[in-house]
């Protein structure tokens, strides 16, 4: 990228003005902040989000210092602090927006996980104490050849933290990776993971979102081996005033490699709004690709607003399939009369019907422990949105006999 054109821009084959960027795969990258342009909020890349809201993570100064987490000591699964001049670093990805290139300029050291052993194994990271100065941060997760691993990410407490995620998956390897979002209401997280698996190694990657004021976490999957098996899975809960978005791409560059991609969201509460934006390419070089890609969402209450914007780009004929779904509908209104018919109270059968919904997604997390925790926290979740809602209701309801 040169700054003289950082956004790549090329002139038209026929001739005439410069046509932007028009695909997901031809997006420019940099690890320099300074190559991108100011962001406006019309750019493809940043259309959905506040960027207002976001502007001291996007072009302020930003504390690189590393911040406290637990470590589980857990037999093979390895925690270290490296050095920005490690040449893993950016070996997987290139920042794609300027958030993310300032959260690589100004990172000190970057957290290491390594998994080893093919014995399975769980690490639940817990990472907090960003407190409320705008900060960037790195993590590389190193994943060797035929490791097994579930490891889970979790975010709490308040933050204002802009930062780059790389997952190297070795070859024969096995692992789930959850990135979990618990902060506080007013905390603002811009995250961009990417990964690269390796040959006949399986990856899937679960995205929980259900705290923080705005939380745009972009995953991206590169299968650049034959063989290469990819699930990203999302799950979030939008309430009232809350922004949470995903902008999910899976670049099939490899023949006979697979991927799936399933995400699923509730809103609920004025001005809850939620992003899905899904790009999948498949290469020329991809033969034999199996794909499928689909976002739903359930909207819960008026005032809200979720934007699904599924993409598939095919360069070869020859692939085993490929296809993408995406709905946006309203709560079932009879299968709350059902439940309630039965004498379940509308809180509780509302709980239900969101549970039943979001509930899929959960199950993808293979360890009965991390499901339970993860199944208490939405329903507090649920809880706290339901009587919120039931609670305006009833005062709009007063207002009105009045």
């Amino acid at each position: 990228m040169t700054t003289t054109n950082p956004l790549n821009i090329q002139e038209h084959s026929h001739g005439g003005p410069l046509v932007p960027v028009q695909t997901r795969s031809e997006r420019p990258a940099s690890f320099n902040h300074a190559d991108f342009p100011a962001v406006t909020g019309r750019e493809a890349e940043w259309r959905y989000t506040p960027v207002r809201e976001l502007a001291e993570l996007i072009d302020g100064p930003l504390d690189g210092g590393h911040t406290e987490l637990n470590d589980p000591a857990v037999d093979g699964v390895s925690i270290s602090w490296i050095g920005r001049d490690d040449e893993r670093l950016g070996s997987v990805a290139t920042p794609e927006d300027k958030a993310a290139a300032n959260a690589f300029t100004n990172f000190g050291e970057a957290l290491l996980i390594e998994v080893s052993g093919e014995e399975a194994k769980t690490a639940v990271i817990d990472r907090l104490g960003f407190g409320d100065t705008p900060r960037a941060a790195h993590v590389f997760i190193d994943v060797k050849p035929h490791a097994q691993a579930l490891l889970i990410l979790r975010h709490t407490g308040p933050a204002k933290l802009t930062e780059n995620v790389e997952m190297r998956i070795g070859d024969g390897a096995k692992v789930t990776i959850v990135s979990l979002q618990e902060w506080d209401d007013e905390a603002l997280h811009v995250s961009s993971h990417t990964a690269t698996i390796g040959r006949d190694a399986f990856c899937k990657h679960i995205v929980v979102s259900l705290g923080g004021k705005i939380v745009r976490l972009n995953p991206t999957v590169h299968l650049n081996a034959q063989g290469a098996d990819g699930e990203m899975y999302g799950l979030y809960f939008s309430d009232a005033g809350q922004h949470l978005e995903q902008q999910v791409y899976v670049d099939h560059a490899a023949p006979h490699t697979r991927s799936r991609v399933n995400y699923k969201g509730a809103l609920q509460g004025e001005g809850a709004r939620s992003v899905w934006i899904g790009d999948v390419l498949i290469r020329q070089t991809a033969e034999g690709t199996d794909s499928y890609e689909e976002n739903r969402n359930l909207v819960l209450s008026d005032g809200t607003r979720a934007d699904s914007v599924p993409n598939l780009e095919i360069q070869t004929g020859d692939i085993e399939g490929a296809g993408h779904a995406s709905a946006t509908g309203r709560f079932d209104d009879e299968q709350l009369f059902y439940l309630m018919a039965r004498g379940i109270s509308e809180p509780i059968a509302r709980r239900l019907v969101v549970h039943g919904f979001l509930n899929e997604i959960v199950q993808q997390i293979d360890e009965e422990s991390i499901r339970e925790k993860l199944e208490h926290k939405l329903e507090e979740e649920l809880h706290r949105s339901t009587s919120a809602l039931l609670g305006a209701r009833a005062d709009q309801n007063e207002g009105t006999a009045a």
